[in-house]
C-alpha cells in the first residue's frame, strides 16, 4: 500500500483549508498514493471557535472533501468537527474516498496541559475500522494516543494498520512524547501506526495561540515493530510512503502480545 502523510498548517477559514487539502490530495495522487492522510482540525485550527463552523458529516464541508477524493480516485482521512450535544462539538475524523464513507469521534478528550477539550468537545463512544483494497485500518486521534486500548481494540477488530490523527500541543518533552507514543502503540498493538500531526505554526511565522493545541509536526509512519519508515520536521510537508500490511501475520508470530494478553 502506498500512503501519503500530509503535514499541513491549517488556519481559522473552512474554505481556505480545503483547497490546502485540494492541493496535497493532488499531489498525493500524482505519487502514486492510494490513501493520503491529513491531521486532526484539518477544517479549522485549535485557538479559533469551533460550534459556529461544525456541521454534519452530509454538509457543505465534508461533501467538498467527498468530491475531491472522489475527482482524484483516493481515500482521504480528514479532522473536521460535526455538531455535539448542549452547544458542544464532535471532533471527528471524515474518511471518504471510492467505496468508502465512515467516521470517527475522539473517544479521549485533551484535558491536560493547560486546555480543557471537554469544554468545547463530546466524547465519541465506539472504535472504528474501515477497509481500504483489502487492508483494515483503524482511526484514532491525537490525546488518544496515550490509551493503549484503543489501538489494541482496532488490532483486535482486524486493524493492521492505525492512523493518528493530531494536533498535537507543543511544550517541555511533548515532542519526545509524541515520539515515545507513537512508536509504542505501534509495538503494543503491532499494526502500521500513521501519525499525521499539524505542522507547527511558528514555523511559517505565525503566532502562537495560547494554549490551544496548535500543532508541532513530527508525523511518522511506523513498523508494527518500532521502526520509523519516515519521520517529518516542524514544516508543512506532504510524505509519500509504501508499507506492506502482508507482513503484520509475521510479526504476530513472532511478538503475539495481543494473543497473550490477559484481563486483569
Amino acid at each position: 500500500m502506498r500512503l501519503a502523510v500530509a503535514q499541513i498548517i491549517t488556519g481559522a477559514d473552512p474554505a481556505a483549508n480545503l483547497e490546502v487539502i485540494r492541493e496535497y490530495a493532488t499531489r498525493a495522487k500524482a505519487a502514486g498514493a492510494e490513501l493520503v492522510v491529513f491531521p486532526e482540525a484539518a477544517m479549522r485550527a485549535f485557538g479559533n471557535s469551533l460550534a459556529d463552523i461544525a456541521e454534519p458529516l452530509d454538509g457543505p464541508w465534508a461533501n467538498a472533501v467527498r468530491a475531491i477524493a472522489g475527482d482524484l480516485d483516493i481515500a482521504v482521512v480528514a479532522g473536521m468537527f460535526t455538531p455535539g450535544d448542549d452547544g458542544r462539538v464532535r471532533n471527528t475524523l471524515l474518511v471518504t474516498g471510492p467505496g468508502i464513507d465512515t467516521s470517527y469521534d475522539k473517544i479521549h478528550l485533551f484535558d491536560a496541559f493547560g486546555f480543557a477539550e471537554s469544554d468545547s468537545v463530546d466524547a465519541g463512544t465506539s472504535p472504528v475500522t474501515f477497509e481500504l483494497n483489502g487492508t483494515v485500518i483503524g482511526l484514532a486521534t491525537c490525546y488518544d494516543v496515550r490509551f493503549p486500548a484503543l489501538f489494541a481494540a482496532n488490532a483486535r477488530a482486524g486493524a493492521q494498520v492505525n492512523i493518528v490523527c493530531a494536533s498535537w500541543g507543543a511544550g517541555e518533552g511533548k515532542a519526545e512524547q509524541w515520539d515515545l507514543l507513537v512508536r509504542a502503540r505501534a509495538v503494543d498493538s503491532t499494526t502500521f501506526v500513521v501519525a499525521c500531526g499539524q505542522g507547527n505554526p511558528a514555523s511559517i511565522g505565525l503566532p502562537d495561540a495560547g494554549t490551544a493545541p496548535t500543532g508541532i509536526g513530527h508525523s511518522a509512519v511506523v513498523s508494527p515493530l518500532g521502526t520509523a519508515l519516515v519521520t517529518l520536521g516542524a514544516e508543512p510537508e506532504l510524505a509519500v510512503v509504501d508499507i506492506d500490511p502482508a507482513v503484520i501475520t509475521d510479526v504476530r508470530a513472532k511478538l503475539p502480545v495481543l494473543a497473550n494478553a490477559r484481563s486483569l
